[in-house]
């Protein structure tokens, strides 16, 4: 019994220090990273996936454990896989962006409730967009993807080579901006119809001073808004399966590059 734990006990920290990496980016990551998602399934997935990691690729956990080489190391593999995660979580800041636009521009920005992906409140609108977000990002196999690019950056980057350069940090950090851009586009043809109908409240309150525009311009936003979500939301649909395939993009270049 003595001889066989002597034997698993190297296998163990090999499972373990590839399920550092694995779990860091199902962390980040969206879907797996949600609050409500249970701490002991998180677990049970990144040990699936590094089972599956060690079944596909040879990896070499350092020799010894407390040591200044392997806290090195495990730090490297928390970056790779946070970064990977974090990526994708940019891009599912887009429908939040959207949702504050278009919500503010009906008039119902102070209409929140609470995101299950953080816990914190976000705009009810946002909400909306970010669970359409995430329905596409499961029905396009986006976990799948991710699951598969998890898998092969232990090719690109291999433990021991996994630090990320300056360069890779850089393009991380500026496409933090891709969120803003992709969530006014988002929002572009919703906020266009709501841009007329303030142009047209704000002639009729200078032809017309005695019009109460809080009686009249509140239910008009609200209800050119509902409209024109209603009539916008193909193509806001089909934007959000290019925000989905854009994501995957930027987190196999930005990180496995």
């Amino acid at each position: 019994m003595f001889g066989f734990g002597l034997v698993i006990e190297p296998q163990l920290w090999t499972l373990l220090f590839v399920m550092i990496r694995v779990g860091a980016a199902l962390i980040a990551a969206p879907v797996f990273g949600n609050v409500s998602v249970p701490l002991p399934v998180r677990v049970a997935l990144s040990s699936a996936i590094a089972v599956l990691v060690l079944g596909t690729n040879t990896i070499q956990a350092p020799a010894e454990i407390f040591t200044l080489t392997t806290i090195m190391a495990v730090v490297a593999e928390a970056l790779v896989g946070l970064a990977l995660g974090f990526v994708l979580q940019i891009a599912f800041a887009a429908p939040l962006v959207a949702g504050e636009i278009i919500g503010g521009a009906m008039g119902i920005g102070f209409a929140n409730m609470i995101d299950p992906n953080s816990g914190r409140s976000s705009p009810a609108i946002g909400q909306f967009l970010s669970i359409m977000l995430t329905l596409l990002f499961l029905s396009l196999d986006g976990h799948l993807v991710l699951v598969d690019m998890i898998v092969r950056s232990y090719r690109a980057l291999p433990p021991g080579a996994a630090w990320l350069g300056a360069g890779q940090f850089r393009d991380i950090a500026f496409f933090g901006g891709y969120a803003f851009l992709a969530g006014l586009l988002l929002a572009l043809p919703v906020g266009f119809l709501l841009l007329c109908l303030n142009l047209v409240m704000g002639m009729l309150s200078r032809s017309a001073p005695a019009l109460n525009l809080f009686a009249i311009g509140l239910p008009a936003s609200l209800a050119v808004g509902v409209v024109s979500i209603a009539i916008a939301f193909p193509a806001m649909g089909d934007y959000l399966q290019v925000i989905v395939r854009e994501a995957l993009a930027a987190a196999q270049s930005l990180v496995l590059a």
